[in-house]
């Protein structure tokens, strides 16, 4: 190689490795696909090596593709992390924060003004990630992750375990004959997230056919889960930890006292190379004390 490859280019091939497909590496970088593909092309032109293998109209990374877009993952959170540290005076910089839908909407939003007014001069920008348990974008500093709690090369610290139980809307209850028992659900609408696996679980202990999880509407979004059953369009298997407010408020109740414990964890993920900037070490102090004080206060029923 006569020069560096740009960073436009090797931003594109990590967003492709990440996602999978052009257009997805697209849509996360502000390009269009052809932009996306062009920069991929110079890439390969400026390595001398082949990135990406096309078959018709699929395209996928090499083994020597894979292997150069790990590194360029590690270089650009490396980069990214220098920079964070050598700006920041204090508790101040910015931090980009990754955090999963559900518990942004219903638990993180509902609080973040009180960091602001702890630290008002660090600048905060909260996002959502594609899979829930997706911790792969070199931009962000802090991940709010959903998963078994194994991410290889960062460093992870569990947040909160998860129980889950039904709930539903009180006005649901008026509408459905009885909820007196779990077999009652027969009559109800279950709303699932993604699949069938949450409501099989609790169905299986609560010594319900688990056949009746194939019922209901599946959604793609935690907040469309919970946005259907606080307007009585049929019961969640809700995440008692995020829905905390919803039910000390009465939007949501626990028709039943059965609950199960979710095999994920909330957990706290950050790159070696972001931990000891100042405002990563704020930020993940203070939610983890948002944490506990919520664990401490009382419970709805």
């Amino acid at each position: 190689m006569k020069h560096l490859p740009s960073t436009q280019s090797l931003r594109a091939l990590d967003s492709f490795a990440r996602h999978g497909s052009v257009w997805k590496a697209a849509d996360e970088l502000n390009l269009t696909r052809s932009a996306v593909s062009h920069q991929l092309r110079l890439l390969e032109r400026d390595l001398g090596f082949q990135l990406l293998n096309r078959v018709g109209t699929r395209v996928e990374l090499t083994e020597q593709g894979m292997g150069y877009a790990l590194d360029v993952r590690r270089a650009l959170n490396t980069i990214s992390g220098s920079a964070a540290r050598h700006a920041s005076r204090g508790v101040s910089g910015t931090i980009n924060v990754c955090c999963t839908p559900g518990f942004a909407a219903s638990w993180l939003c509902a609080r973040i003004y009180d960091f602001r007014e702890a630290h008002p001069d660090v600048r905060l920008t909260i996002q959502t990630p594609h899979r829930l348990d997706d911790v792969s974008n070199p931009d962000v500093d802090v991940f709010i992750a959903f998963g078994y709690g194994y991410w290889p090369d960062m460093q992870v610290e569990l947040l909160k375990e998860v129980d889950f139980t039904p709930l539903c809307s009180p006005v649901l209850l008026n509408k459905v004959t009885s909820l007196a028992d779990p077999a009652d659900l027969a009559r109800a609408c279950l709303l699932h997230l993604v699949d069938d696996t949450d409501w099989e679980n609790w169905l299986t202990v609560a010594g319900v056919d688990p056949a009746l999880a194939r019922s209901g509407i599946t959604f793609s979004d935690m907040n469309l889960v919970y946005s259907a059953a606080m307007a009585a369009q049929g019961v969640a298997m809700g995440d008692e930890f995020i829905c905390r407010g919803a039910m000390a408020n009465g939007a949501l109740v626990r028709p039943f006292d059965i609950k199960i414990k979710s095999k994920n964890a909330y957990y706290l993920v950050v790159s070696d190379a972001k931990a000891d900037t100042s405002s990563v070490r704020a930020f993940t102090a203070w939610l983890k004390e948002e944490v506990m004080k919520n664990d401490a206060g009382p419970m709805a029923g």
